[in-house]
């Protein structure tokens, strides 16, 4: 009997060996899991790039004053007045003063040389408006948009930014 005992003693069990491996798996995987973890931590939190002085070169460019406006140059078209089709006997006229913004000064010179076609576009088609097109801040908005789609083709290559009412009178 005593040879059996020194026999066990003498050989280790497997399971021995097993939670031998278990705990250097957990001696190396905890320490990496926790470094991962803390490193995702700082880098979404944003301390990371405070550390790292990368974020200094953020607020630098963020905190950088704008460029300059650009200067608006304007160019006003000659006073228009046309009568609406009201597709009766009585008559409604609209008179309107068109202002035009440009990009720069030397397209004043373009949309200068092309006036009688902005206007003759414009008052085609105001011509063909009705009394309820023009109604409420929807109907001026619609109108604006209108001139500049219309302008933009008369006057191209050369852009028109906006198109500013000075005047819109409905009689």
């Amino acid at each position: 009997m005593a040879d059996e005992v020194t026999e066990e003693v003498a050989q280790p069990s497997g399971e021995g060996r097993k939670s031998g491996k278990k705990r250097l798996i957990l001696l190396i995987a905890l320490p990496v899991l926790l470094l991962a973890g803390t490193a995702a931590g700082l880098y979404f939190s944003g301390v990371a790039q405070v550390l790292l002085g990368t974020k200094k070169e953020e607020t630098a460019k963020a905190e950088a004053p704008p460029p300059p406006p650009k200067e608006a140059v304007f160019y006003d078209l000659p006073d228009m007045l046309v009568n609406l089709n009201t597709g009766g006997k009585k008559s409604n006229f609209l008179k309107i003063s068109v202002g035009l913004q440009l990009e720069s000064k030397e397209d004043q010179v373009k949309v200068q040389a092309v006036q009688a076609r902005v206007v003759d576009t414009f008052q085609s088609y105001l011509r063909e408006l009705r009394l309820d097109d023009l109604r409420g801040s929807a109907g001026l908005y619609r109108l604006r948009e209108e001139l500049l789609l219309r302008v933009n083709a008369a006057v191209s290559p050369t852009k028109v930014d906006d198109v500013l009412f000075r005047e819109l009178l409905v009689q």
